[in-house]
């Protein structure tokens, strides 16, 4: 089995022995497990396999008289709310066979557990089977707990997410402060690059060690032994914890493959990620149509235009919702991978072709049209199949694409859109121009025409995305008096914000989570200013992601008489060192080293003749960006390696897809210290 092959099964292979136990059982999932499912074939999966019935993973949940087996799949430790819930399922259910699979090893669990020891087999695991006896009520009914790391989506061949770590994201200067408020004062940290394992929090240290876990499980099932890379301080952790992991040595050294992973922090570059310059179309589909619940990467597409039923509230939920997720759907699976991978107006075209090539198949009366691809003319042709069934349900999964890029170019958020890249055209211009007390000097205006306008205008989450593209820039601006002036500057702006926020009549969902206010009228001055402060201390820290890099430092290029300033994306000039046809050694890609023999390697190097592990030596390349991915980044990805090493295969990781906003959630609504881990 190829290297690249392996790791692209290991997802549906890991499923196959969930989906081996759930004949004739109720299953209850977690919403995290649920989403990785979601792209590895869907709930069809289970219900072919055997399963009676799939459940949500709540205590308000509970399986039938005529319902002796259950199976639990959680993304969590058996510990704490998890334990909890299972125990609250089986006591008000009849259960006499109990099957729980978790995503975190065993040996996470006796970390979790405070034991250092070496143990024999799987005591905390037997000891829980003890438990679901237990709350079955009869210590002879039957019980089985064990691992498997059912946490990767495959959401396109070069692309496999993790939804359970979607919520992981590197650390900013604030969390140094938080880090070092807990350290005395000989040994506090004097930056992110001094941060290691041990320093972090033990809920942070049990979500990486489970992340790289996972990873090695990947590579055990592909037989291959990885050279480990990382950019980034969080990268570094994350890396240096796979190369060391106690279960990979045996591996590495029978391994009949190889290959090579980087991982990248995503805080190295905000500014693609906020920036609105994609010429994605599934990024804006993602950005303006809503999630589909329970869902990070993927949003609900209303299905009403392929009925008579009217448009009114009591239509809402009458039909299943349709989405962007097509496993079982061969020619549905093609059109995705063309809209994540093409430029918006070849993709918005590649739909129209899909859905002119339905209608000829089923002989529906289409009428060709050539020129500019409109909703209306998307929304025309998808109607065509209203008048099938057996069209319907054949092209459903094309139908559900077409109908969510009809509704994405007609939606009203889309103008924002175009007028943010406009603006950020504008700012990176003015960056090469003026220091940054001139740049935020031009965002001023925009919070001022929102308050002057009675809430038209840029809103706040888009102001603040703009604040978040100015201060991920603000090292490449030009040097100036940072001092008075600078200060000036942003307090002005601060205060505008300010006052914009208390004028604001609704809430939106970030706001919400930020203020921790539901509705506008409870909001106080006191609170919104403690809110505007904090977020200005966690902006001033974003410019200062990239100083501790030598030769990857900027992602600006300033503008001269003939050419226009110009953002260059930092996953481009990474894949761009890698496949340097002189096989440059870049200070900034740290390789990791998994034993004495590679650290050996790397101390010779300094003073004879010996080659470094470079990523570029060995074939599949994983890129792993930590804290998201957008979908523009994956074409640069194709593009690069198209130019330079067309056959390399590259397979990307990450957390989630991006999207703008998403990038705000991370930045000011999550606790990136203290993760969620359910205990």
């Amino acid at each position: 089995m190829q290297t690249a092959e392996g790791l692209s099964r290991f997802p549906r292979e890991v499923w196959e022995k969930v989906l081996s136990k759930v004949n004739k059982a109720v299953v209850f999932m977690d919403v995290r497990c649920m989403e990785s499912l979601h792209w590895n074939g869907g709930a069809v999966g289970l219900l072919e396999a055997g399963a009676r019935n799939l459940k949500q993973f709540s205590s308000f949940e509970a399986g039938g008289e005529n319902e002796p087996k259950a199976v639990f799949v959680v993304s969590t430790l058996l510990k704490g709310r998890t334990a909890d819930i299972i125990k609250d399922i089986v006591r008000l259910s009849h259960f006499k066979y109990c099957v729980v699979f978790t995503a975190v090893p065993h040996s996470i669990h006796v970390l979790a557990n405070n034991v250092n020891a070496e143990l024999e087999g799987n005591p905390v695991f037997e000891q829980f089977e003890e438990k679901l006896c237990e709350w079955m009520g009869d210590m002879n009914f039957t019980a089985e707990v064990m691992h498997a790391p059912v946490v990767l989506a495959p959401v396109a061949p070069q692309l496999l997410l993790l939804p359970a770590f979607d919520d992981l994201f590197p650390l900013l200067s604030e969390d140094l402060e938080t880090i070092n408020r807990k350290r005395p004062d000989k040994k506090k940290l004097g930056s992110l690059s001094d941060v290691d394992m041990h320093s972090l929090p033990p809920e942070l240290q049990i979500r990486l060690k489970t992340l790289a876990s996972v990873l090695s499980s990947m590579f055990e099932f592909a037989n291959a032994r990885e050279e480990c890379f990382a950019v980034g301080p969080l990268s570094r952790i994350l890396a240096g914890e796979l190369a060391s992991h106690p279960q990979a040595k045996a591996r590495r050294k029978t391994a009949a493959n190889r290959a090579s992973i980087v991982f990248i922090d995503r805080t190295l570059d905000l500014t693609g990620a906020v920036g609105h310059h994609g010429d994605n179309l599934v990024e804006k589909i993602m950005s303006v149509l809503p999630p589909l619940p329970g869902h990070r990467n993927d949003v609900q597409v209303d299905m009403l235009e392929l009925t008579d039923l009217q448009h009114t509230p009591n239509a809402q939920g009458i039909l299943a919702l349709g989405c962007l997720a097509q496993p079982q759907d061969s020619t549905a699976r093609a059109l995705w991978e063309a809209m994540l991978s093409c430029k918006h107006k070849e993709a918005v075209m590649e739909v129209r072709r899909h859905l002119v090539e339905a209608a000829s198949k089923e002989n529906l009366p289409i009428k060709m049209s050539l020129g500019r691809v409109t909703a209306e003319q998307l929304s025309s042709y998808a109607q065509l199949f209203k008048s099938s069934w057996e069209a319907l349900e054949s092209h459903s999964g094309v139908l559900q694409l077409s109908l969510a890029t009809a509704q994405t170019l007609r939606h009203p958020h889309l103008a924002t859109w175009d007028a943010c890249l406009a603006f950020e055209r504008l700012l990176l211009q003015a960056l090469g121009d003026s220091d940054l007390a001139g740049v935020l000097r031009q965002v001023l205006p925009l919070v001022q025409q929102r308050e002057g306008a009675g809430g038209a205008g840029y809103g706040p989450d888009a102001l603040l995305l703009l604040l978040v593209f100015v201060y991920s820039l603000a090292q490449e601006a030009r040097p100036g008096k940072q001092g008075e002036q600078g200060e000036q500057a942003e307090l002005e702006l601060m205060g505008a914000l300010t006052l914009l926020l208390t004028q604001e009549t609704k809430l939106s969902p970030l706001l919400q989570t930020l203020t921790g206010c539901v509705t506008a009228e409870e909001l106080t001055m006191e609170k919104v200013r403690a809110i505007v402060e904090q977020v200005f201390h966690t902006l001033r820290g974003l410019g200062h992601a990239r100083t501790h890099l030598k030769q990857l430092s900027s992602v600006y290029s300033a503008g001269d008489g003939v050419h226009q300033a110009t953002y260059r994306p930092f996953v481009k000039l990474v894949m761009e060192e890698i496949f340097h046809p002189d096989r440059l050694d870049c200070p900034d890609i740290e390789h990791m080293s998994s034993g004495l023999t590679d650290l050996l390697k790397t101390g010779f190097s300094m003073f004879m003749k010996v080659s470094r592990p470079h990523p570029s030596d060995h074939a599949p390349l994983l890129l792993f960006l930590v804290g998201g991915v957008t979908p523009s980044e994956l074409r640069l990805v194709r593009e690069v390696v198209s130019a330079h090493k067309p056959s390399t295969q590259v397979l990307v990781l990450s957390t989630r897809l991006l999207t703008p906003k998403a990038i705000l959630e991370l930045l000011f609504t999550t606790d990136r210290l203290y993760p969620d881990i359910g205990l």
